[in-house]
């Protein structure tokens, strides 16, 4: 049985935003209200960590502004995976549906026939640092990140990039993952 990811790349996979970037930038507006609402930091604190990110993502890296704003707050290395988790655990009660935290993610297979077939998809996790971590054909995916608002732009872009190709409207979830288990996927997904 050939796997639907073996069709040919088309044009349909092109981002509805134009460029990888602008979907990491909706992300770090869409969190950064998050945070606001949430009173997790000071506006000086989230001045800078926005600073941060968007300098990272304009030399063409991937920068969560859950990450950055830990390290603004200054969060030293032992101690900024659960700062991280703590923002998002903030983030993620200004959501609804709440995005569960997944621990045993960083186990799952990548799933590379699916980014072969996505090659768009996959750049726009790595800019949203958020990994497919599961691809039952293209009925049921699932993607996670340390940031749910990030998980959730990327499950929004699977279900339109999924229904342009194929017709068919996936059922794609989205969780959370704490800080070990995202820094390895990253690194395993995106080679970070």
């Amino acid at each position: 049985m050939s796997s639907p990811f073996q069709a040919v790349l088309d044009p349909t996979q092109a981002p509805t935003h134009g460029d990888v970037w602008d979907f990491a930038e909706e992300c770090l507006q869409q969190t950064a209200n998050a945070l606001r609402e949430s009173r997790s930091a000071s506006p000086a604190e989230l001045s800078q960590a926005i600073a941060d990110a968007r300098e990272a993502h304009a030399s063409g890296n991937p920068a969560d502004l859950l990450e950055t704003l830990a390290r603004v707050q200054g969060h030293t290395e032992e101690h900024v995976g659960p700062a991280i988790l703590d923002l998002g655990n903030k983030v993620a009660n200004t959501l609804t549906p709440y995005a569960p935290l997944i621990p045993f993610a960083g186990k799952l297979i990548a799933p590379s026939a699916f980014y072969e077939s996505f090659d768009q998809l996959h750049k726009t996790a790595r800019a949203l640092l958020s990994p497919v971590i599961y691809v039952e054909d293209t009925d049921a995916i699932g993607t996670a990140s340390a940031n749910p608002i990030a998980a959730a732009i990327l499950a929004e872009e699977i279900r339109n990039v999924v229904f342009k190709r194929f017709g068919i409207r996936p059922f794609v979830t989205i969780a959370r993952l704490d800080y070990e288990s995202w820094t390895f996927l990253a690194r395993k997904h995106f080679e970070l």
